[in-house]
């Protein structure tokens, strides 16, 4: 996809099997507990897409750049102070959530501001694995 293009389609379901989708800012980043790479984005601690993906815990992520578009469809890994995760001390969050968010095309003046509103929303980091890959580009 074009250089710089961060806006996805994340969609994963609600209990009822239908699909839930909203616009993210995403992009690429390795997996902080196991290094593979992944589709990340950083989501607010009260989103209903946090809430589905929690339960689902998979989502497909789908970038586009004129009729071009990919996607990625795999497993999730949540991490954030309602997620903790098993192999990434939490003290850490704040510079996870700062990477996933340069990755996704952010740039920030005040990083300290950055880190207490992401504290204050209580945002969470997720990573959507490549299970697989599809698209036209």
């Amino acid at each position: 996809m074009a250089e710089g293009s961060h806006l996805a389609v994340l969609a994963t379901t609600r209990a009822d099997g239908t699909v839930h989708a909203s616009l993210v800012s995403a992009g690429l980043l390795d997996d902080p507990v196991d290094g593979s790479p992944a589709v990340a984005a950083v989501v607010r601690g009260d989103a209903r897409k946090l809430v589905h993906l929690r339960r689902a815990r998979r989502a497909a992520a789908v970038f586009s750049s004129g009729y071009r578009w990919a996607a990625v469809e795999g497993p999730v890994r949540i991490i954030g102070p309602d997620d903790p995760e098993d192999g990434f001390p939490l003290a850490d969050l704040p510079g996870l959530l700062r990477r996933v968010f340069v990755a996704a095309g952010g740039a920030h003046d005040d990083w300290d501001e950055y880190d207490r509103v992401m504290a204050e929303e209580r945002r969470a980091a997720v990573f959507v694995h490549a299970a697989r890959i599809s698209g036209n580009g």
